[in-house]
C-alpha cells in the first residue's frame, strides 16, 4: 500500500497500480498526475462519497475499487471511462445505479452489500459483462434485459428480496456459477434443511482451537482437538464471520453443507458448534490430510472467471480422469439432494496428487426442490457447464501419450457437450458419471492390452524398450 505523501512527493510517478487507504474524505487531485499510466486504482477503506467529474482523464484506468466507503450512488462519471472494465463498490450505502454509470467495456461489476433495490434496464447493453456480484442488496426483481448479456458467466444474487428465480436465466448461454440463497423464495427450504438435519451439536467446550488453517470470505478455519470424553482427535472448525459475503449468507452455507450429507468426494461435516460464548455459528469438519492441496488458484483480474493453474501444472491421464470422476460424482450426489454448489471450481477442490479429490466450500451453494421441474433441470445443467470448464482445464494439462488418444477424444466430446451454449442439450450428471466410467474402462482396457502385448513379445524373446 502506498501513502498520500509518496504521491504528493512525486515518488509514485509513472505508477500503474495505486492503493490508498488512509481515511480519505475526498478524492486526492494528486492522483491525476498519473493520468498517462495508472491502470489499477484501489481506494477501498476510506470515507469517500463521490468521485471527480474528470475521472476519465485517467485514460488507461482499467480497474477501480472503492469498497468500504460511503457512496450512496454509483458515480455516473464511471460511464465515461473508456477503458474501465472492472468496478468494485462493495459495502457502501449505494441505493441508486443509473445507466450512465455503466462503461461500455464493463466485464466485472461488484456491488455486494449495498442497498440497491432496482437495476437499470440498460445493464443489458453491457455486452462484455462476465461477472456480476449483487449479493446483499434489496433487489425484488432482476431486469430481464440481462438475458442480452450473452457472455455472463458468474452471477451472485444471494441475500436479496427476490420472490422467484427467473426462468430466463437459463437462456444465458455461458452462465456457469450462480448463487441465489437467502432470498424469500429459497429461505423456507433452507430453514427446513437446517431443522431436519441429522448432524450432531458439538459443544464449544469440547473443542480446543489450534492453528489457523485458512480464511475464506465467510469464515476462519482452525485446526482443533475434539474431546469426546473417551478420546481426543483432530478436526477442523469453521467459524463464520456472520456478515454477508460476496456469495451470500453464512446461514445459507451452513444449511447446504449440512444437508449435503456424506459422500467420498465431499469434506465431511461432523457437527455444528453449539454454545460459543459470543454466539458465533460454526461447523466441525473432518481434518484433511496436509498432503491434499488446492487444484488451482482463484481467477485473476485478467482471467475474470477462469481459475489460474501453475504454469507447470500437468496431470497423468489416469489422475485427471479420477479427479473428474470424483467431482462429477459429488455434484451428482448434491443435485440429487436438491443442492447446487454454485462455485464448482478447481480452487475449491482439494486433491492428493494421485487422483482423489474433495469438493469443499459451500459459500455459494443454493437449495432447490429436487423434483425434475424446469428449475431443477435448469440449475443442474447450469452447473454442468461449470464442470465442463473444469474438465477442459484438466484435459488441457494432461500429459500426452499415444495410447491415450481414444480416451482424450471421449473426454473432449464430453467437455464439448457440457460447454454447449444451448443449455437443454447439455447432459445431466447421471450421464456424465456414466461417460466418465466408460472413459476409465477404455483407459484400463488399453493398459491391459499393452501389458498383454509386452508379455507376448517377452515370450518370443524379443526386447521391449520403454521410452
Amino acid at each position: 500500500m502506498q501513502t498520500i505523501d509518496q504521491l504528493r512527493s512525486g515518488e509514485l510517478a509513472g505508477s500503474r497500480h495505486l492503493k490508498l487507504s488512509c481515511g480519505l474524505t475526498h478524492f486526492p487531485r494528486e492522483i491525476m498526475s498519473l493520468a498517462d499510466t495508472l491502470e489499477i486504482l484501489d481506494l477501498s477503506g476510506n470515507a469517500l462519497s463521490e468521485l471527480p467529474d474528470d475521472l476519465a482523464r485517467l485514460s488507461k484506468l482499467r480497474i477501480l475499487f472503492c469498497s468500504d466507503n460511503q457512496f450512496t450512488v454509483l458515480p455516473e462519471v464511471l460511464g465515461s471511462c473508456a477503458e474501465l472494465s472492472m468496478i468494485g463498490f462493495k459495502a457502501n450505502r449505494i441505493r441508486k445505479v443509473s445507466a450512465q454509470a455503466l462503461p461500455s467495456p464493463l466485464r466485472w461489476l461488484i456491488l455486494t452489500d449495498n442497498e440497491i433495490d432496482v437495476l437499470p434496464d440498460e445493464i443489458g447493453n453491457c455486452a462484455r459483462l462476465q461477472k456480476l456480484m449483487l449479493a446483499g442488496n434489496n433487489l425484488h426483481v432482476l431486469p430481464e434485459s440481462l438475458v442480452n448479456c450473452k457472455r455472463l458467466e458468474l452471477l451472485r444474487i444471494a441475500a436479496n428480496r427476490l420472490n422467484e428465480l427467473p426462468l430466463w436465466l437459463f437462456a444465458l448461454p455461458r452462465l456457469s456459477w450462480l448463487a441465489y440463497s437467502g432470498n424469500p423464495f429459497a429461505a423456507q427450504l433452507e430453514n427446513r434443511m437446517l431443522r431436519t438435519s441429522s448432524v450432531d451439536d458439538i459443544a464449544w467446550s469440547s473443542l480446543e482451537l489450534g492453528q489457523l488453517l485458512g480464511e475464506g470470505a465467510s469464515g476462519f478455519i482452525h485446526r482443533a482437538d475434539y474431546n469426546t470424553g473417551d478420546r481426543c482427535h483432530g478436526v477442523a472448525v469453521k467459524l463464520f464471520k456472520g456478515a454477508v459475503t460476496s456469495d451470500g449468507l453464512p446461514h445459507s452455507e451452513m444449511a447446504a453443507a449440512i444437508a449435503a450429507g456424506q459422500h467420498p468426494n465431499l469434506i465431511r461435516v461432523l457437527g455444528r458448534v453449539s454454545g460459543h460464548p459470543s454466539g458465533v455459528n460454526g461447523l466441525v469438519l473432518e481434518l484433511i490430510d496436509p498432503d491434499f492441496r488446492n487444484l488451482a488458484g482463484p481467477p485473476s483480474f485478467a482471467s475474470c472467471t477462469r481459475d489460474i493453474y501453475p504454469a507447470d501444472a500437468r496431470f497423468d491421464l489416469p489422475v485427471a480422469l479420477q479427479i473428474a470422476q470424483g467431482v462429477a460424482s459429488a455434484a451428482r450426489h448434491l443435485h440429487h439432494q436438491g443442492i447446487m454448489h454454485g462455485d464448482l471450481y478447481g480452487h475449491n477442490i482439494l486433491h492428493c496428487g494421485q487422483g482423489r479429490a474433495l469438493l469443499g466450500d459451500f459459500g455459494a451453494a443454493s437449495c432447490y426442490a429436487a423434483d425434475k421441474s424446469a428449475i431443477a433441470e435448469g440449475l443442474e445443467r447450469l452447473e454442468v457447464r461449470a464442470f465442463g470448464c473444469l474438465l477442459e482445464e484438466l484435459v488441457e494439462r494432461c500429459n500426452p501419450s499415444s495410447e491415450a488418444i481414444g480416451v482424450l477424444a471421449l473426454l473432449n466430446d464430453l467437455k464439448s457437450a457440457c460447454l454447449s451454449e444451448e443449455s437443454e442439450s447439455r447432459p445431466f450428471f447421471d450421464e456424465i458419471t456414466e461417460r466418465l466410467i466408460e472413459a476409465d474402462s477404455v483407459l484400463n482396457s488399453g493398459e491391459r492390452l499393452e501389458q498383454r502385448s509386452e508379455l507376448s513379445l517377452l515370450k518370443r524373446g524379443e526386447v521391449v524398450v520403454s521410452i
